[in-house]
């Protein structure tokens, strides 16, 4: 009984983090009481999009607030840190260059993110406090201007609810487009919003590349992963071709492939498409926490 107990615990630590993802969190705690309630003495596991991200210097963590607040922990988190984790493992066998280098990754999907890799280590990414924020996502608005929200509070008289509801599952690509959250919908559809959408969204992706090239002092290579990451061409060639700045050049015959390598041989910023593994890591992890007890 006293492990029943010590299990239960430690749920309701979990559901104190549900704030930082509602869309998240609740399922995965679901199976977590099912297994709980079903077979208590079988140990459990969880794994933390966060965790990667504590490599960040601390500045990088920092929100300019008090410092009461920080303390806190009102700082940035960052998100999909699995995905990064896998990327940093797999990167060796594509582009030992890279993965000794600075990378920066492109997690896009329905959630999506970018993260910098100094030598396989995370120092910056795009998500912050929550998974809202960043890159424009299927349903989710990115980074948006605090002033707005005290806006709808305000003028539009939005509740807590209301808010968490809009930025959460009626902006991003949804929003923006009217149409679709699925970027195969919004590449397919000849309405202009659609076409608005997407531009949007790469827009946000080229500003963000920047910052991250910035925050590692210069760029190796950039790597696509996850659902969009890796089947869109078409995201990718254009991602790819407003980074001619930061050297990328793109290989239009391997990119429709979709790769692995998808930048030219002579390519200054490699550019690759390297599945995601989001599950293996959370194995991963698990083999070597059940091994250590």
């Amino acid at each position: 009984m006293e492990s029943i107990a010590s299990y239960a615990a430690v749920v309701a630590k979990l559901e104190k983090l549900v704030p930082l993802a509602p869309l998240h969190q609740p399922h995965n705690l679901a199976p977590i009481r099912a297994l709980l309630q079903r077979t208590p003495e079988l140990p459990q596991v969880a794994c933390f999009d966060t965790a990667a991200h504590r490599s960040n210097p601390p500045l990088a963590q920092m929100f300019a607030l008090p410092k009461e607040l920080t303390d806190a922990g009102v700082r940035r988190y960052g998100f999909h840190g699995l995905s990064y984790e896998y990327i940093a493992s797999a990167l060796p066998r594509f582009d030992e260059r890279a993965a000794r280098g600075r990378t920066v990754v492109l997690h896009l999907g329905n959630g999506a993110s970018m993260c910098a890799l100094d030598a396989g280590r995370s120092i910056a990414s795009t998500m912050g406090f929550t998974a809202v924020d960043g890159l424009p996502m299927g349903t989710r608005c990115g980074a948006i201007d605090p002033g707005v929200i005290l806006y709808l509070m305000d003028e539009r008289k939005l509740d807590a609810r209301a808010i968490e509801k809009l930025i959460y599952t009626q902006s991003g690509l949804l929003g923006v487009s009217g149409v679709s959250s699925d970027m195969r919908a919004l590449l397919e559809s000849p309405e202009p919003r659609a076409k608005l959408a997407v531009d949007l969204f790469l827009y946000r992706i080229g500003r963000e590349l920047g910052s991250l090239a910035a925050a590692l002092g210069g760029l190796d290579a950039i790597v696509f992963t996850a659902g969009i990451g890796e089947h869109a061409a078409p995201i990718r060639e254009l991602v790819c071709r407003q980074a001619a700045w930061l050297g990328v050049e793109l290989d239009p015959h391997a990119n429709a492939r979709h790769g692995p390598r998808i930048s030219t041989a002579t390519s200054r910023t490699a550019a690759w498409v390297i599945p995601t593994n989001e599950e293996l890591m959370i194995a991963r992890h698990t083999r070597d926490l059940l091994a250590k007890s």
